[in-house]
């Protein structure tokens, strides 16, 4: 792992959500995209020594959808960065990891991403994020 890349926090609407980051925080928006393979927009926030994905759902299918509608908004998930995804997720299953995603998938800024189960993370949902072919 090389070190967090970002915090997920799950929104109803970035649109209603964004001022207060940006008016009240003070923070800065860095980009606003939507990733249909997760079925979510997202909008990334610099938060200084590490970034903040806003992510709402496109629809009320899919993984975000459904925490917002089980837990409310609030934090998703934390992302470390890494490189050799495939290998960091063939690691983590040797290792007893349960993964959501045993192969990549397309993520926010062309970066390739994947899942462990909360249940291996004592409850705390983790992406793998490589952006090394994107950087």
């Amino acid at each position: 792992m090389n070190g967090i890349d970002h915090i997920g926090i799950a929104v109803k609407s970035i649109d209603e959500t964004l001022p207060f980051y940006e008016n009240v925080l003070g923070l800065k928006l860095l980009k606003i995209e939507e990733v249909h393979s997760q079925n979510v927009k997202v909008a990334f926030i610099d938060g200084g020594n590490v970034k903040l994905e806003l992510l709402e759902p496109l629809t009320d299918e899919g993984g975000v959808a459904k925490f917002i509608a089980k837990k409310g908004e609030g934090i998703h998930h934390v992302a470390f960065g890494v490189k050799g995804i495939q290998e960091r997720i063939d690691e983590l299953k040797e290792k007893g990891i349960n993964m959501i995603d045993h192969k990549p998938k397309p993520g926010a800024g062309g970066a390739q991403v994947a899942f462990m189960h909360p249940k291996s993370g004592h409850g705390v949902l983790y992406e793998l994020c490589d952006k090394e072919k994107t950087e």
